[in-house]
């Protein structure tokens, strides 16, 4: 799967791009298929913009395919609403414009892998979005053995690409002083708001009969209403839908929100779990209903910012360059921290799942974090709860079930909280492995943003990786960071927080 890619004229960056395969694109196929599956959005998205290139160069029209796939462990009306939500606004999208579009929610495990076998078969080039997940790298591995045409996938995940670097990172500080070092040099490869504006190309005015019967697209009008009616789908229909919107629309509302109104006292209020100060984004960035890089423009623009001011600090060439998480941008405070947390914060996740095969497996723990741990295995736990008393707020920690209930009825946790969160996980469970797995399902289950990079990189730095090893050693996590209930309470404000979602008082 790290085939170097073709180059096109005006070509988007090619370290963002990776050939499946090695076959030449077929100038007897019909048209160009991108297989949208991660990056659920029409502008700013690298992968779309690859796609209008090839359908450019080949003279051949556009099928922008979107799939939704039920087979998944986690597939759950909760999801399943988000991401329909956002093929709604996809399909309004591109309704009128030069590019055909093709929504299929799948009803039946391996549908997908069969409508994209028959597509392909007509297809001169297929181009699919690079999601570093295992779930979604194993589908287009799945894909990629079946096809013969020519296959990309192209990342269009953060600001810097995946594959600008060739290591996994240890901490969020070496990971910081390289971003210092070479975004700069990534900045100004944005994606195209439009890209498919003045693109040029013909329309895709028929597919072929015995693929659209076999595998009948969604029509026009009909997404909306199976966001709500989604009792026949075969998914997890206990994981009921949350009030929050998906789709691009509402993400962009959202950043626009974001910018004006919260990013000011960003610095002050993002820790308080009784004020909503954080931007909210993480479900919107996790399907692919906005770009990082939109995101970041959109900050840039209120600060009055610009490339120039960066490169003229540090000149391109490093100087300066500390992996401090203050002062780099030469924004406000409030900007800075932000930036920390969307560039910083969510690509070390990206990077990890990216560079380490077995991020999501215990084995992946530092080895100083595994050694500590082992050590303690056999400490006296406090209490000891399993995963079905997890999973229904059933401790005696009153703060902790406030947070586990916010889970369970939005969708998230607040981000402070969250450390906690898993930290009273890893202390109540038999063991560190079995921590482990609880976190994985409960967050991937009732998270929005479940199931993603960032979930990874939360749920491990509980256990030790990206962090370094803290004293005194404390029974069961040895030197492991320590959190408490108490201690949280008191830096932070959280009697109404209980209030709301717990009801009761705070226990430790």
């Amino acid at each position: 799967m790290s085939s170097p890619a073709t180059l096109l004229p005006g070509d988007i960056p090619s370290v963002r791009v990776r050939a499946c395969h090695a076959a030449p694109p077929d100038m007897a196929g019909r048209f160009v298929l991108y297989w949208m599956h991660a990056y659920r959005r029409v502008g700013w998205n690298f992968a779309l913009q690859r796609a209008v290139q090839w359908a450019r160069t080949l003279g051949k029209p556009l099928l922008v395919l979107e799939t939704l796939p039920c087979g998944g462990r986690w597939a759950s009306e909760r999801h399943h609403q988000f991401v329909l939500e956002g093929m709604a606004d996809n399909q309004r999208d591109l309704l009128g414009t030069v590019a055909r579009y093709y929504p299929f929610v799948e009803q039946k495990a391996g549908q997908i892998d069969d409508l994209l076998a028959a597509l392909a078969a007509h297809a001169c080039v297929l181009v699919t979005d690079d999601f570093p997940i295992r779930s979604a790298a194993e589908a287009v591995d799945r894909v990629a053995r079946r096809v013969a045409v020519s296959m990309e996938q192209v990342d269009s995940a953060g600001m810097l690409p995946m594959r600008a670097v060739d290591r996994a990172f240890t901490t969020a500080h070496a990971l910081r002083r390289t971003l210092q070092r070479i975004l700069p040099e990534h900045l100004l490869d944005v994606p195209k708001a439009n890209p498919l504006a003045r693109s040029g190309l013909s329309r895709l005015r028929n597919l072929p009969r015995k693929v659209t019967q076999r595998w009948p697209p969604v029509p026009p009008g009909v997404l909306q209403r199976l966001a709500v009616e989604l009792a026949p789908l075969p998914i997890d229909h206990s994981v009921g839908p949350v009030r929050l919107r998906g789709g691009s629309r509402a993400a962009r509302s959202r950043v626009k929100q974001f910018v004006a109104k919260k990013l000011p006292s960003y610095v002050e209020a993002r820790n308080q779990p009784e004020q909503d100060a954080t931007s909210g984004l993480s479900p919107y960035l996790h399907f692919g209903h906005v770009s990082a890089q939109e995101v970041f423009w959109a900050v840039a623009k209120a600060e009055d910012w610009s490339p120039g001011k960066l490169a003229g600090r540090f000149s391109g060439t490093g100087k300066g360059v500390s992996g401090s998480r203050e002062g780099w941008w030469g924004m406000s405070a409030a900007a800075e921290a932000f930036l920390d947390e969307l560039i910083t914060w969510r690509e070390v996740g990206w990077n990890i799942c990216a560079w380490q095969a077995d991020y999501d497996r215990y084995e992946s723990l530092p080895t100083w974090a595994k050694q500590t741990l082992a050590d303690h295995r056999a400490d006296a736990r406090p209490y000891v709860y399993d995963l079905e008393e997890f999973e229904n707020a059933r401790t005696h920690d009153r703060l902790w079930n406030a947070a586990q209930r916010q889970l369970l009825v939005e969708g998230r946790i607040h981000n402070y909280l969250r450390m906690l969160w898993g930290k009273k996980i890893l202390h109540w469970s038999a063991g560190p492995e079995e921590a482990l797995e609880t976190m994985i399902q409960l967050n991937n289950k009732w998270a929005v943003d479940g199931e993603d990079p960032n979930s990874y990189s939360g749920i491990f730095w509980v256990l030790g990786r990206y962090d370094r090893a803290w004293g005194p050693q404390r029974p069961v996590f040895g030197k492991v960071r320590y959190m408490s209930s108490s201690n949280t309470a008191r830096k932070v404000r959280v009697v109404d927080y209980v209030a709301k979602y717990a009801g009761e008082a705070i226990g430790d």
